[in-house]
């Protein structure tokens, strides 16, 4: 039987939402082993002189407890 734990993040880019999440991912398996899922829970974008200067998600992060 396995155990699993959540870990919250959020994550930023200039550039995109898929860039963001993927900088997330990677910065979170730098730390969580046995990542199993990601999963997006919210969306925005950081808007600075009427231009979006930052894309951010907030992550999920379901990883498996080691035995």
């Amino acid at each position: 039987m396995s155990v699993f734990s959540v870990s919250s993040v959020s994550a930023a880019s200039p550039v995109s939402f898929q860039d963001a999440l993927e900088k997330g991912y990677a910065r979170a398996s730098q730390t969580l082993r046995g990542i199993e899922s990601i999963e997006v829970i919210g969306e925005r974008a950081n808007v600075e002189a009427g231009t979006i200067k930052e894309y951010v998600v907030d992550l999920k992060i379901v990883f498996a407890l080691e035995k």
